[in-house]
This record gives C-alpha cells, structure tokens and sequence, in this order.
C-alpha cells in the first residue's frame, strides 16, 4: 500500500511571537546562513509577508543582508541573541 504524504507548510503553526521565536532560534541553531533566511521568511508569510516588509522598510524579494534580516526580526517582534558555545 502506498502512503500519501500532505504537503506541510510551518507558517500555519507560526501563530504567536512564542512560536515565531523558537522557530527561528532552532533555525539559529544550525549555523546554516541560508536555512535561517530560509525560516524567517517562512515567519514573515505565516505573520503577513507584505505587511512585514512594510514595517521594515523592505522589499519582499531578493537576498536579505544583515541590516535586512535584523529589520524583518524587529518586525516580528523578535530579536537576535548571542550564547557562549563550546
């Protein structure tokens, strides 16, 4: 028998700064500067991608720099944080 997989979109369950926090931290987590673009995008279609870019001065396409990424955190209503490692 063969299973029939949904497609899974994270931004339905992106519904409060709580969840939009922990995304993104987990996405930190990897050190992977695309897969964290890749997330906060993801959290800025699950708040309202037009609206967020709005609020922080963006466009909606193209490759964030760092002013950029930090822009669209602050819209969210998140922010960037540092933790010793090792």
């Amino acid at each position: 028998m063969t299973e029939i997989l949904n497609d899974y979109d994270p931004a339905e369950d992106l519904d409060t700064p709580e969840a939009l926090s922990v995304f993104v931290n987990e996405a930190l987590k990897t050190d992977d500067a695309a897969y964290i673009a890749h997330a906060l995008g993801v959290c800025a279609r699950a708040s309202g991608m037009a609206g967020i870019a709005e609020v922080a001065g963006v466009s909606s396409e193209g490759n964030p720099t760092l002013k950029t990424t930090l822009a669209v955190m602050k819209a969210l209503g998140i922010s960037l944080t540092a933790d010793v490692v090792g």
